[in-house]
């Protein structure tokens, strides 16, 4: 049997990572791992988090499983979070999945029991594992204009003509926040002409939010979100508390699906709960007790705020003195756009064999498509970093 395999493409970010231990410079920069580093290079466990896990360490009494769907406080956690009033709660389901990607596949996996017709609308870029994802499923998919690697900035017009041509009941993908790879987003006007045009479609928005707090912070980055729930009729949403709660091997993310009434959500969360049961059977539960634990203790749920907001502006003062530094440099104004993208990432728009010079002139490791992560530097590295670029000539 197993010889019949095939052999399956490497994936390219851990072939960068890989890359960058056997580097043997020591002035090297990792911006390819989509993690948040502190000024130390540290992935870092939140105070909160810590705090969560003792309290449950000295209280927890049993690890027998939960239910289908999981942890109930950590779902009605994650809906507030994400939601906080915008639908009517009985028009919502929700169940708990192995991180933001378990979210992803199951999304994948009911729209294709609910509509296998249906094409699903992915911009150009997206996370690749989106795309990975639906060609592994084999669902029908194609790509909506997004980026303009000119500007560095969203292109809306290119985006808004490409999806005139959706059909009724098909699914457009959008990132709540923070796009991945490019830190571009939608402003709020553009945003409602979205939800605009996909309501006199009848299409269905499927939004990821997993950069929430990272961007302009909590309730600023779910502000799409909210927008698009409570405009249409139907509408998907896979959350990741990996980034926000730094609890990335905690595999902890939950699906959430908007019905028109009551009736349609209990529906879909019998098969949100159906789907779970065939995946996996029961979801992982420390992580989202560990996010639930927080989310209901004023004092925890205070200090994971601070030390969030903590962490988003230390992400958009490393933004403001790379493009500082590279106006300083260059004597013009065209790197600004770092300082206007949002999240992790941004995607400086040059390509694949600059990078490549990057790498190895420079040691600076990236994305072949130039997305890069800001979290990855400090304040000294930030020069390295502008003068890569500009001797590379992007």
């Amino acid at each position: 049997m197993l010889e019949h395999l095939t052999e399956q493409p490497a994936d390219k970010i851990l072939m960068l990572m890989q890359a960058y231990k056997s580097d043997p410079r020591t002035d090297k920069i990792d911006l390819g791992v989509g993690v948040y580093k502190d000024p130390k290079g540290v992935t870092p466990v939140m105070r909160a988090v810590k705090a969560a896990e003792q309290k449950i360490w000295e209280s927890q009494e049993s690890k027998s499983y939960t239910s289908l769907a999981g942890e109930p406080l950590y779902i009605e956690g994650m809906i507030k979070l994400v939601l906080n009033g915008a639908v009517a709660r009985e028009r919502i389901s929700g169940v708990t999945t192995p991180g933001g990607t378990g979210a992803i596949r199951q999304a994948f996996e009911l729209i294709k029991k609910a509509t296998p017709q249906a094409t699903i609308w992915v911009s150009n870029p997206t996370w690749p594992n989106h795309l990975s994802i639906l060609k592994y499923l084999d669902m029908r998919h194609t790509a909506y204009t997004y980026f303009d690697t000119a500007t560095r900035d969203v292109d809306f017009d290119g985006m808004m003509g490409d999806l005139a041509n959706v059909k009724a009941g098909d699914v457009v993908l959008l990132h709540g926040c923070c796009h991945n790879p490019t830190g571009a987003n939608l402003t709020l006007e553009q945003w409602k002409e979205v939800v605009a045009l996909l309501k006199a479609k009848g299409a269905v928005p499927m939004i990821d939010i997993a950069y929430q707090g990272f961007g302009d912070g909590l309730d600023a980055d779910a502000q799409a979100t909210r927008l698009v729930a409570a405009g249409v009729d139907e509408c998907i949403i896979a959350a990741s508390c990996s980034k926000n709660f730094g609890i990335y091997r905690e595999r902890t993310g939950a699906l959430m699906t908007i019905a028109r009434d009551e009736g349609q959500a209990k529906l879909a969360q019998g098969m949100l709960q159906f789907l779970n049961r065939q995946n996996y059977s029961f979801p992982p539960d420390h992580g989202a007790r560990i996010v639930a634990t927080i989310l209901n203790d004023d004092a925890l749920r205070a200090d994971w705020e601070a030390e969030l907001e903590d962490v988003r502006n230390t992400m958009l003062g490393l933004r403001t003195q790379l493009a500082d530094e590279l106006k300083r440099l260059t004597n013009t104004d065209r790197f600004d756009f770092i300082a206007k993208h949002r999240g992790m990432f941004s995607q400086i728009g040059t390509t694949p064999e600059k990078v490549e010079q990057m790498r190895a002139d420079s040691g600076i490791y990236m994305v072949s498509d130039s997305r890069m992560n800001i979290a990855g530097l400090n304040a000294e590295t930030v020069p390295l970093l502008a003068q890569a670029i500009v001797k590379a000539g992007v």
